[in-house]
């Protein structure tokens, strides 16, 4: 995101139309409820025309209104309240068919981030995952499902890996307690960001592990402890937080670490087969 779109409109006040001086006023005053209004709808509710919405966006550098309004839901989705995530998706979700709505959302989250996950960084995710002595999962809330699918499959590829499945922050650094040097923390925290997960976080961040952060945008509070983030937008429908694109990039990641230890994971495989067979782990009834 650029510089906060707020400070943006308040540096350039002077400068503004006595139109566009009414949608700054808004924006500045009510901003949680102009990033999910159409250029139409912040219009008609401050008397100027569509236009002039749209040349106000561009006044401030965005490419045009889609971008300004992105900017400032990215602003404020992590301090939505749930009744608010409901107002502000209702007529979204609500005014076609729901199922067509949150697939088709889905999709284009999926869209996304196969166009804005840097190659580079996800290579080097890889190498850290190879290289540290012990593996550490951390996620809370909704994203301890996507924490427990990283271990879930991580475990059968590597034998340094841990969970960490409390929601207590005081227990998360009881359960990190010997983490250090070596050590790699995935760290993974969509909005609203979990404060028990950043304490955990910055534990390991102060005690010298290595930290990749799994998590939305460079806004997050993960962002700035990790050498290394792994970006995917989690999207706002409703009260429920879809996860479709986090997931997508994880099922990528357990790919590529698996590929690099190929020999090992067949002889795994090989093994748990052997295992499965013997105790009847697959058997129909």
């Amino acid at each position: 995101m650029k510089k906060d779109v707020l400070h943006t409109i308040q540096e350039n006040m002077g400068c503004f139309s006595k139109g566009q001086k009414r949608i700054a006023g808004y924006i500045l005053s009510d901003y949680d409820k102009a990033a999910f209004m159409t250029a139409g709808k912040l219009g008609a509710l401050v008397h100027v025309s569509e236009s002039t919405v749209v040349r106000f966006a561009a006044m401030l550098g965005y490419s045009g209104y889609p971008a300004m309004q992105k900017a400032l839901q990215e602003m404020v989705r992590s301090k939505l309240t749930s009744i608010q995530r409901i107002q502000a998706s209702n007529d979204k979700l609500f005014s076609s068919d729901v199922v067509t709505s949150v697939l088709q959302q889905d999709m284009n989250k999926i869209r996304v981030a196969v166009e804005e996950v840097d190659r580079a960084v996800f290579s080097a995710v890889v190498d850290k995952l190879m290289a540290a002595k012990h593996i550490y999962i951390l996620g809370v809330r909704s994203s301890s499902f996507l924490a427990g699918y990283l271990h879930f499959y991580l475990h059968l590829i590597f034998d340094n890996v841990s969970l960490v499945t409390s929601n207590s922050a005081g227990d998360i650094l009881e359960s990190t307690l010997r983490i250090g040097p070596g050590d790699l923390l995935v760290g993974i925290s969509f909005p609203r960001y979990s404060q028990s997960t950043v304490k955990g976080v910055r534990f390991a961040h102060d005690r010298g592990a290595d930290v990749v952060a799994i998590t939305d945008s460079a806004m997050s509070p993960l962002y700035p402890m990790a050498s290394a983030a792994l970006l995917a937008r989690s999207e706002m429908i409703s009260f429920v937080d879809s996860l479709v694109a986090p997931f997508s990039l994880l099922n990528a990641l357990i790919v590529a670490a698996g590929h690099r230890k190929d020999a090992d994971i067949a002889q795994i495989f090989n093994r748990l087969e052997g295992i499965w067979d013997e105790y009847g782990v697959f058997d129909e009834p």
